[in-house]
C-alpha cells in the first residue's frame, strides 16, 4: 500500500492547489530542541507547523494522547485541509515523528495521507528549496470520522497479551524493553508487556532517514514470525514510535493493524 511519497514527487507538486505539507517534527523533551524556532527559520515551502504536544488530549495526564474529534477537526481546518486535500507530512530526523500524524489522520478518516521519505534530512542534502517564509492557508471544511480500528487501549493489551492470534510488538530500545535502561519519562517502572515482541524502530529506518525497503522489512518482520493474519498491536514509550512498526506494515499492505496510544507511559504505571 502506498504510505511514501518520494522528494521528487513533493518538489514536482508542490503548487498543487490541494496539497497541504505539515511539519510534524518532534524531539524527547530531554534533548533541549525548539521544533517550532526551527521550522521558523527552515521548512519546506508551503509547510504548515503542527506540534504534537500541542495536538492532544491535554485533559490526559499521559503525554500526547489522540485529541477530541473537534480538536482535530479544528487543527486541520486552520492548515486548509479539506476532505479532498493530498496531505504529506514530514520530520527533520527522515522519518520518527511524522508516522504518528499520519497514524492519527487515519484514524481521523483521511486516508490520502503520506510521509515524506527521508524527510527533510533528505530534501535538505539534496539541496531542494527550502524558506522561513509563512503561508497562511485558507481555511478548509475537513470532517473527521473515527476509524476504531487503528486504536488499542488498556483494556486491548490485557484483553490480547495472551491471544496467539494477536502480537504486540514494541518500538523501544532493546535495554528499555528488557529493563536494563531507565525510561526517559519519571515514575515509570522498566521492562515490557508481558508476551511482547522487541523490534526496535531504528531496525525499520535506513542511515539516510528512510524508510527500508519491501525486501528489507520484509525480512525483519519475518525472522520475528508476524503474519499478515495475525492482529498487530504496535507499541513503544508514549505511542510517537509505535507508528513507525504501523506504517512499515501497512506498506507490505497487513490490514489488522492498530497502536496502543497510552504505550510505557501508560502501562509502566501499573501496580503489578
Amino acid at each position: 500500500m502506498k504510505v511514501l511519497v518520494s522528494t521528487k514527487w513533493l518538489n514536482n507538486n508542490l503548487n498543487r492547489k490541494n496539497l497541504v505539507i505539515l511539519d510534524a517534527s518532534w524531539y524527547m523533551p530531554s534533548e533541549n530542541r525548539d521544533c517550532y524556532q526551527e521550522f521558523l527559520k527552515i521548512h519546506i515551502p508551503g509547510s504548515q507547523y503542527i506540534d504534537i504536544d500541542n495536538l492532544s488530549d491535554k485533559s490526559n495526564e499521559l503525554p500526547h494522547m489522540l485529541p477530541k474529534l473537534e480538536k482535530f477537526e479544528i487543527f486541520s481546518r486552520i492548515c486548509g485541509i479539506n476532505n479532498n486535500s493530498i496531505i504529506v507530512i514530514y520530520d527533520s530526523f527522515g522519518i520518527f515523528s511524522s508516522p504518528r500524524i499520519w497514524w492519527m489522520y487515519k484514524y481521523f478518516g483521511f486516508n490520502k495521507v503520506y510521509i515524506l521519505n527521508g524527510g527533510l534530512k533528505k530534501w535538505k542534502e539534496e539541496k531542494r528549496l527550502v524558506t522561513k517564509k509563512i503561508i497562511k492557508k485558507e481555511e478548509g471544511n475537513f470532517q473527521a470520522k473515527i476509524n476504531h480500528k487503528y486504536l488499542s487501549k488498556k483494556q486491548d493489551i490485557i484483553k490480547n497479551i495472551y491471544n496467539k492470534n494477536c502480537k504486540i510488538i514494541d518500538a523501544r530500545s532493546k535495554n528499555r524493553f528488557y529493563g536494563k535502561e531507565k525510561e526517559p519519562r519519571k515514575n515509570l517502572k522498566s521492562g515490557k508487556i508481558p508476551n511482547s515482541i522487541n523490534l526496535p524502530w531504528k531496525k525499520l529506518i535506513s542511515e539516510n532517514g528512510m524508510l527500508k525497503s519491501n525486501i528489507q522489512l520484509n525480512n525483519i518482520f519475518n525472522k520475528l514470525n508476524i503474519k499478515k493474519k495475525e492482529k498487530i498491536i504496535s507499541t513503544c514509550g508514549s505511542g510517537i514510535t509505535a507508528c513507525i512498526i504501523t506504517l512499515s506494515l501497512t506498506k507490505l499492505k497487513f490490514d489488522k493493524l492498530s497502536v496502543y496510544d497510552g504505550s510505557w507511559a501508560e502501562w509502566g504505571m501499573r501496580n503489578k
